[in-house]
């Protein structure tokens, strides 16, 4: 397994040599700023150098590299496998309404017997989450492993890209699967965020809006937390994320970002459902607990994986937690390769939803952490 990693910078050119490793055993991983969408001459200088690899990226809140966070930039890692298949899936997922679909159509596209793993990169802002991850886990066993997240445009909220067809574009769903004996994929997610105010009751949503939290308009209530805040909504949503779970008795929580608000309604638009009768409360920033938690999300990877000195960790934070560090926010990503076998190469992005399992078995969408995926062979 060889990996390159590298950086197109402010100066317009990439920061080193572009490796002759092309096949269809490679894999191309690249996170950039949104507006390459319209700028796309970078993108399609490294896509056109590798014809026959697999290329799967998206846009982003920041481009991880290392241990260094990077705006309006691409990072790309170069992967070429020794011993593993790979093969690129996409959808179409042009609003809410088409996520569980496009969730089964990639699986589908992927399914094999010897599938190891599928990375998964989406829209941010026209696709469901929560509603994508069930139309994967639907299709596809436990012992799949699938990670991955959400596109993002830094604290905008207007546009996200992924590639397809080898390009940047929105409204689609794009993943890769992993096949062979010899692939060795990590996973890990946490959060470190502490809870506050009331448990409260969803009385009234509908997929990932809510409208009512114990039939009070929800971002009325939402607005009477964040106080001089609220004027800089959804931006300032991304401080104060929700906690959900089931019911009193559920032990299992997942965290959920805002998107989008809804004066006319007062409403607000999440990443991932809200169901109604579910307990939900709000959440804030602890500074330590959010650099501890992407160290305990490295521990979690390394233990399910037995990867070596080559290894690719793919990082894939929340814009939530890049806000709420800010120059503290290289930490996280340092806290992680501390853990990581030495010799790790790290890259990544930050995002509007990151995908894994909560522990093991099936995805989920979760929201405000720091979700890590190592990919390696055995030798």
């Amino acid at each position: 397994m060889e990996i390159h990693a590298l950086r197109y910078d402010q100066k317009r050119q990439w920061s080193a040599t572009l490796p002759p490793v092309d096949s269809q055993r490679t894999l191309i991983l690249m996170f950039g700023s949104s507006h390459f969408v319209d700028s796309a001459d970078p993108i399609r200088e490294l896509i056109d150098h590798y014809p026959r690899s697999v290329v799967i990226g998206c846009s982003t809140a920041g481009e991880i590299l290392g241990t260094q966070i990077f705006d309006e930039s691409l990072s790309a890692a170069i992967v070429r496998f020794d011993h593993t298949d790979i093969k690129m899936a996409s959808a179409p997922a042009g609003s809410p309404d088409d996520s569980f679909k496009a969730g089964q159509d990639i699986a589908q596209q992927l399914h094999d017997a010897r599938l190891k793993g599928i990375l998964v990169l989406s829209d941010g802002l026209c696709v469901n989450g929560s509603e994508l991850v069930r139309g994967v886990n639907s299709m596809v066993s436990d012992s799949v492993v699938v990670t991955g997240g959400l596109a993002g445009d830094g604290d905008r909220f207007r546009r996200t890209w992924v590639l397809q067809d080898r390009r940047p574009q929105a409204g689609f769903v794009t993943a890769v699967g992993f096949y062979g004996d010899r692939i060795r994929i990590g996973h890990g997610s946490k959060g470190g965020w502490d809870r506050f105010g009331p448990e409260r009751r969803v009385t009234k949503s509908k997929g990932n809006v809510l409208f009512e939290l114990d039939d009070r308009p929800a971002l009325l209530l939402y607005k009477e937390y964040l106080g001089d805040r609220a004027a800089g909504l959804p931006a300032t949503g991304l401080l104060f994320p929700l906690a959900l779970r089931a019911d009193e008795s559920d032990s299992k929580s997942l965290v959920r970002t805002i998107l989008g608000v809804d004066e006319r309604e007062q409403s607000l638009t999440f990443a991932g459902d809200i169901p109604e009768g579910a307990l939900a409360q709000l959440m804030k920033a602890n500074f330590d607990r959010l650099v501890q938690g992407a160290s305990e999300a490295a521990t979690s990877t390394k233990l399910s994986t037995d990867g070596g000195p080559r290894t690719l960790a793919i990082a894939i934070s929340c814009v939530g937690r890049r806000l709420v560090l800010g120059g503290r926010t290289e930490e996280e990503i340092e806290a992680t390769l501390d853990v990581l076998p030495q010799g790790t190469q790290q890259i990544g992005f930050y995002s509007y939803g990151e995908i894994s399992p909560y522990a093991t078995g099936t995805c989920d969408l979760h929201n405000q952490t720091m979700t890590l995926t190592t990919l390696s062979e055995a030798a």
